[in-house]
């Protein structure tokens, strides 16, 4: 979402010519090329790397998964050098657990193309000294996935060459579990509460595969709403093989609540930066493999755009209707007074709103209801919605 840093296409990558910190002894390849064969050629290098580096490592509660999930808390878009008051206020609802659902960092700040990613690791240990995070993530079982500026460059995705290092990187910082580390990607899902009160959080990696995207010629008689084409590319991945099989397996499991985590938005088609819309017959996949799910309601969160609303689509052919709830960001706003006019959008619900936010969703298991609301930084209600399932 913001201004790009770094090209993944460029055939030749020049590395920085001094590691800083402890780093600095190891001897690192001053170009690496930039064709798909970089992480392998970078992996020795790495693995000295690794050794040589004190990455921050949070740790967090494991959740009670034989408990009911009745309360739980996401939101997206924190940036590491500003303030972190909303951690406390997150914490004073009391959540059973929270999602922190991609740009928990921005990492990318100041990166040039060096292959230790060190503004990366800067980014992690800055945040991990903020005493407001350290404590919520210490007291709350916290679960992440990431976006694209704590997983490489602005917009990057599969094609960023050092992206198997930034892995390495967040899975030290969240401390990730085994499922996690054992294949590639950062995705995951897993399943809290009693038979007929089961809730499946669905956590997935939309950058680590994901195929380039289609730029949208700039039109001058068009809004700048981004810069990205609604491409129906054949050879178009947003998951990758392994990670849509592994979701089509997910969704057959008894649930009876489903929660499904995007980094980026998944219904609207009201604007051309980063979301699904951008790669057409990926999103008709994901929304035929979502309503194909065993019985369960199911909710879509995301974040992404620094406004947080509520969107509801009943895709062509299908009877069910979708139901999405964006939450960004959690402290960079990018405060507008007229965004509902910027951008038009009849999938919306909800007003759009631009100021600090956070998602609270509470469950109503007796009459089968949720409350989904946005909260602002000081833990009033901006705007609300029900679900019922």
């Amino acid at each position: 979402m913001m201004q790009s840093i770094a090209k993944n296409s460029l055939r030749t990558i020049t590395m920085a010519a001094a590691l800083s910190g402890a780093a600095a002894c190891v001897s690192a390849p001053q170009e690496i090329a930039s064709n798909g064969s970089a992480p392998e050629a970078l992996r020795g290098y790495y693995a000295q790397l690794e050794r040589a580096t004190d990455l921050p490592r949070m740790t967090t509660p494991a959740l009670d998964s034989s408990r009911a999930i009745t309360r739980f808390a996401f939101g997206s878009c924190n940036h590491q050098q500003r303030s972190q008051d909303a951690w406390p206020v997150i914490g004073s609802f009391d959540p059973q657990l929270f999602l922190a659902i991609g740009d928990n960092v921005y990492a990318d700040v100041g990166y040039r193309g060096a292959a230790d990613l060190s503004t990366f690791v800067d980014a992690y240990r800055l945040q991990a000294g903020h005493a407001e995070f350290a404590n919520f993530v210490g007291a709350v079982p916290t679960f992440a996935t990431w976006d694209d500026h704590d997983f490489g460059p602005n917009d990057s995705g599969g094609s960023f060459f050092a992206k198997e290092w930034s892995e390495t990187i967040f899975e030290n910082f969240w401390a990730s579990n085994d499922r996690v580390r054992s294949r590639p990607g950062v995705y995951d899902s897993f399943t809290a509460g009693p038979a007929g009160q089961r809730v499946q959080f669905i956590i997935l990696d939309t950058r680590f595969f994901r195929t380039d995207l289609t730029e949208y010629p700039y039109q001058e008689e068009r809004r700048p709403l981004g810069g990205y084409a609604f491409a129906s590319n054949p050879g178009d991945s947003m998951l990758g093989a392994e990670q849509w099989r592994w979701l089509e397996q997910e969704l057959a499991k008894p649930a009876d609540l489903r929660i499904v985590v995007s980094s980026i938005q998944v219904l609207t088609e009201a604007h051309h930066f980063e979301s699904w819309a951008t790669m057409q017959l990926e999103r008709q996949r994901l929304l035929q493999m979502l309503g194909n799910r065993a019985a369960s309601g199911m909710i879509l969160l995301s974040g992404d755009r620094h406004s947080g609303a509520f969107y509801r689509h009943r895709p062509e052919g299908m009877d069910e209707e979708f139901r999405e709830f964006t939450s960004s960001s959690l402290n960079l706003a990018f405060v507008s007074d007229d965004a509902d006019a910027r951008e038009p959008d009849p999938r919306r619900s909800s007003p759009m709103i631009t100021e600090e936010n956070f998602g609270l969703l509470d469950i109503d298991w007796s009459a089968r209801r949720v409350a989904m609301r946005l909260m602002d930084d000081e833990g009033q209600e901006i705007v609300g919605e029900t679900y019922s399932f």
